[in-house]
């Protein structure tokens, strides 16, 4: 298995700050939860993207797992997941993913995908299954889904927002100046109205996206872009400084100071922002349960 952290050794601008250094894994709950997900032949994305965090999460038995294969259709170039032609979908995933559910006995579940749009639905059917499923051997155990664009198929989207998640996740990214040189399959205003339909949709459920910062923007492209999202009804929002995952990937601009993360986190919330997660180490999933707690004793 690759060293999950390796990343954090060949980040550009010399050594890295002090707020940006973590330890590595290898605690026994850590050791437990790598066990059972490779027994149970699942993906996450905390491996598959290479998150610093691994080690904290795992530790606490928290993970985020990635469904429909580790094999991406795209190549967004800010991104660690292996791009090229995917695999067949292995039938038996999703009921594999409850019953590991099940066995780690989590509470709280965060499921994403690489993209596969290769699939008529882009395997929001899978996502509705795995959802489903979980709901069904795991009675009261929430499920936030970070989801694709689809393409913008709405009826996909229809799909997972139908099978009940606790929170819908789709990750804008960066602002909309930079995103095309970094996701260029994707489309800002394709995101937007993903996140818009979904309140929409089904305004029960709370919507989330998700900022990196370090890859040319400015503040103040962050700052419209949030305003951005909370104007599509975005409750949740995470922001995290991006870290190159290797010298292929697109160059990292700058770190930026956890004060200037604080200044975004005050921003998001004079914008009406259920919940802003915003921080160097901050991944769209990271401590999620907590952050779906915290949204939910506003509205309670």
């Amino acid at each position: 298995m690759p060293d999950p952290l390796q990343f954090l050794e060949r980040a550009p601008r010399g050594r890295l700050p002090e707020w940006l250094k973590v330890r590595m894994p290898g605690s026994p709950a850590y050791l437990d939860v790598r066990s059972r997900l490779h027994t149970a032949e699942l993906h996450t994305v905390c491996e598959e993207a290479h998150c610093p965090n691994i080690g904290e999460c795992w530790d606490r038995k928290s993970a985020t797992f990635m469904i429909l294969g580790d094999v991406c259709t795209r190549a967004c170039r800010y991104c660690a997941v292996t791009s090229g032609k995917p695999q067949a979908l292995v039938t038996e995933e999703p009921a594999r993913l409850a019953r590991t559910v099940e066995h780690l006995g989590l509470r709280y579940v965060v499921i994403t995908s690489v993209d596969r749009d290769d699939l008529p639905d882009g395997g929001a059917s899978v996502f509705a299954e795995c959802i489903e499923l979980i709901h069904e051997c795991i009675p009261g155990c929430e499920v936030e889904v970070l989801i694709p664009d689809f393409q913008g198929n709405e009826a996909a989207l229809a799909t997972v927002l139908e099978a009940g998640p606790a929170v819908l996740n789709h990750n804008i990214e960066t602002v909309r100046r930079v995103f095309k040189s970094v996701r260029a399959k994707g489309g800002y205003d394709l995101s937007i109205e993903l996140l818009r339909r979904s309140g929409e949709v089904q305004p029960e459920i709370p919507t989330k996206s998700g900022i990196m910062v370090g890859l040319g923007e400015t503040p103040d492209e962050v700052v419209e872009t949030l305003r951005d999202l909370r104007g599509v009804g975005v409750d949740l929002v995470t922001i995290g400084q991006y870290l190159r995952p290797s010298r292929a990937h697109t160059p990292m601009d700058r770190f930026y100071h956890p004060r200037e993360f604080r200044e975004l986190a005050d921003a998001g919330y004079a914008m009406g922002f259920r919940h802003v997660a915003s921080g160097p180490l901050v991944r769209s999933s990271y401590h999620a349960d907590e952050q779906y707690a915290a949204a939910s004793d506003v509205t309670a």
